[in-house]
């Protein structure tokens, strides 16, 4: 099975069967995309036949390896929107505040991205040497990360929204602390795992923000199967949301298995969570937090505190995130120094 040796990859030793890079046609083996200024190059490519002149991208010219200008719509009257992304569109600058610059978003994006303000305040939280980004998506989170922490692995099994998260970061200048990444979560885990203890480079944080179950996520599941809105399971009832709803896996799972990389976790989740079962979470393990001989995912002594963070955007609340580990205020002295 081949191996990721690329020099500098966080991600060294890994089957190239479980991650490939997002980068040029030239590269597609790679597994990490390059680092680069966002100035464009002072000299074109030597011995090179001349191609077509193309209309310039978003990002301008001398970026055409990272510009995702043809993959979607830059939307910038509210006329040209879909209506049903009309809502998300009148928020754009909530979402990126360099909007206007020339920011992607694909369908998805629009009303799963983590608004600028929030990331943020989440990225200070998480103030480390290495943050995975589990699903990355277009980028919210993992340009707020580039700005607090040394280097940023973002992840996606969607190479549309990996281009688009790239697109993004070059935006904001911070591409290349961000090494984006081509594959799925639940495997890369695994691969993760197998490595001798000392062959694995240290993640110190994971963010996990999976998906909740789209646009319909404030109803329960049997309002999205019969396709009407009742009143009686949705969120102006107080009804919780559960976490066996998350994908790819049962959120309680998916934390488990995380926690097979680091304990110290920030996992971003609906605001109307079920939080006792988010309190039951730091309770015996789970099956996918255990490993093929029986061992456990990583455990600290003292960490049996979770600090709940609710993010507001006006007089709204948009979502809470859960802290573990050293993350918790209060429990900094679990986070190696």
């Amino acid at each position: 099975m081949g191996r990721n040796t690329r020099p500098g990859s966080l991600l060294s030793g890994l089957p190239t069967t479980v991650l490939s890079s997002i980068s040029s046609a030239a590269s597609s083996a790679a597994n990490t995309v390059a680092s680069v200024k966002r100035a464009a190059p002072d000299t074109p490519p030597q011995s090179r036949p001349a191609k077509k002149q193309k209309l310039e991208g978003l990002l301008g010219p001398g970026w055409e390896k990272y510009d995702a200008t043809n993959v979607v719509p830059f939307y910038q009257k509210h006329k040209d929107v879909p209506e049903a992304l009309k809502k998300y569109f009148y928020q754009r600058e909530r979402y990126f505040s360099l909007y206007d610059q020339g920011c992607l978003l694909d369908e998805e994006g629009w009303y799963s991205v983590t608004p600028e303000g929030i990331a943020d305040v989440i990225a200070e939280k998480c103030r480390c040497g290495t943050v995975l980004d589990a699903f990355c998506g277009v980028g919210g989170n993992a340009i707020a990360f580039a700005r607090t922490c040394e280097r940023v692995i973002a992840m996606d099994t969607s190479e549309t929204r990996l281009r688009l998260a790239r697109h993004n970061a070059v935006i904001y200048g911070v591409q290349d602390r961000i090494e984006f990444i081509l594959g799925d979560y639940v495997a890369f885990v695994n691969a993760y795992v197998s490595l001798p203890e000392g062959s694995r480079r240290t993640i110190d944080v994971v963010f996990l923000s999976p998906p909740w179950g789209g646009m319909d996520y404030t109803s329960s599941p049997r309002t999205q199967e019969s396709g009407k809105m009742d009143s009686r399971v949705s969120l102006t009832d107080g009804l919780s949301y559960n976490l066996e709803r998350i994908k790819p896996l049962p959120g309680a799972d998916l934390f488990h298995m995380t926690r097979r990389i680091t304990p110290h976790i920030a996992y971003y989740l609906p605001r109307h969570i079920n939080l006792q079962q988010v309190s039951d979470l730091l309770s015996e393990p789970s099956k996918a937090e255990c490993s093929a001989d029986g061992s456990q995912g990583q455990r600290i002594e003292g960490e049996g505190k979770i600090e709940v963070q609710e993010a507001w955007m006006g007089n709204k609340l948009k979502a809470v995130t859960c802290y573990f580990g050293g993350l918790v205020e209060g429990q900094e002295y679990l986070f190696p120094s």
